[in-house]
């Protein structure tokens, strides 16, 4: 009996020196569309930030203590999305990564800025998030008027003397984009032959193919989704269409093709380096795939998001917005993402968009843009 309990003890005391022990918790958020026509977005966001959880517990959390979440579903609406930031801030939550809609992370930053809660998202790309001079606000991914840019030297080098029209969805997001393509390309001298918008939402979309079809349209821009990019892919091409359709960074998802089919094969949008194949990124893009989930989009710039938060939690020696946001300025960060650093306005620093070329069998690979 002597010896059973001296087995015991010595489990017990094996099992608290394996198992980290933490002094508290501090909840952190991650907010975005869980519901909606967006989910498939907000999913790749809950996904990078579980995953970071995980890995920050195992490690021994942050300040010794234990990462709890809390989600936040905004559903891509403007309202929601402020709620949902005010109910954050109440809750004394210090940091946010999120949200994705450009129309979600404006209007919820003013309440986190208010709130005394440091946001970082993974995925807004309008350049009003960071131009608003807001004490609190980071971006670990690029903006509109640098991937339009982008967009505008591949239509220009590679459909010279072609047609092109722009179509947006109205959204901050969307309308944004559409109008940095039209900035760059007629700042080059290229003038577009169709600037149209549609509603986000609208399924029938045969009008406007057919204005596409009557103007010999060879490339088509989408400042939107790709729910609505998809449903005038397949339009385009009941009524005999090859246009080539090119978009920006929400095409980045498989249910683009999941719409399409095989018709998806040709489809350009931009995006940044694939962080999937960063060796940075190796060890958790392993981890992702045993837990079955492909971490792609903007899974990885959730994970990176975290990543700098708790970095610089770690050297401020405290989770307070302010002192933390100071020190994330002053320095450089390891991310899955590679080496981020800041600037004054919280854009980073190196910006590198590619371009991307869907596939027949619902695949896509960045291509070389001379081609």
């Amino acid at each position: 009996m002597k010896s059973l309990k001296l087995i015991g003890l010595a489990l017990c005391a094996f099992l608290t020196l394996s198992v980290p022990t933490f002094a508290q918790d501090i909840t952190v958020a991650v907010a975005g569309p869980m519901t909606g026509s967006e989910s498939a977005f907000g999913r790749q966001l809950q996904n990078g930030a579980e995953q970071f959880l995980v890995d920050a517990n195992n490690g021994g959390g942050v300040l010794n203590k234990k990462l709890t979440l809390f989600v936040g579903d905004d559903a891509c609406d403007p309202k929601q999305a402020r709620s949902i930031a005010e109910r954050i801030a109440s809750r004394g939550i210090p940091f946010v990564a999120g949200h994705f809609c450009s129309s979600s992370s404006i209007p919820a930053s003013e309440a986190y800025a208010d709130g005394n809660v440091l946001q970082i998202t993974p995925a807004t790309t309008n350049p009003q998030f960071t131009e608003r001079k807001l004490w609190n606000v980071l971006r670990v991914c690029g903006r509109d008027d640098q991937q339009g840019i982008v967009a505008a030297e591949y239509i220009i080098k590679n459909f010279k003397d072609k047609n092109v029209a722009i179509l947006n969805d109205k959204t901050t997001y969307g309308k944004g984009l559409a109008d940095e393509i039209k900035k760059a390309l007629n700042k080059a001298g290229f003038q577009e032959k169709m600037f149209e918008s549609y509603n986000k939402g609208d399924k029938d979309f045969n009008s406007i193919v057919s204005r596409l079809k009557r103007d010999s349209i060879d490339l088509v821009f989408i400042g939107g989704y790709y729910q609505e990019a998809g449903l005038i892919l397949r339009q385009m091409r009941d009524q005999g269409l090859k246009t080539i359709l090119m978009a920006g960074d929400a095409l980045n998802d498989k249910k683009f093709a999941s719409i399409t089919g095989p018709l998806a094969e040709g489809t350009l949008f931009t995006f940044g380096p694939d962080p999937r194949n960063k060796p940075t990124a190796k060890a958790i893009v392993e981890k992702f795939r045993a837990r079955g989930i492909d971490p792609e989009g903007y899974t990885l710039y959730t994970y990176a998001a975290m990543q700098v938060w708790a970095q610089a939690v770690a050297k401020a020696g405290t989770t307070d917005p302010m002192k933390v946001m100071k020190v994330i300025k002053a320095g450089a960060w390891d991310t899955v993402l590679g080496k981020l650093e800041f600037d004054a306005k919280g854009d980073i620093k190196k910006i590198d968009y590619v371009i991307y070329k869907w596939d027949d069998k619902g695949n896509y690979a960045e291509i070389d843009p001379a081609i």
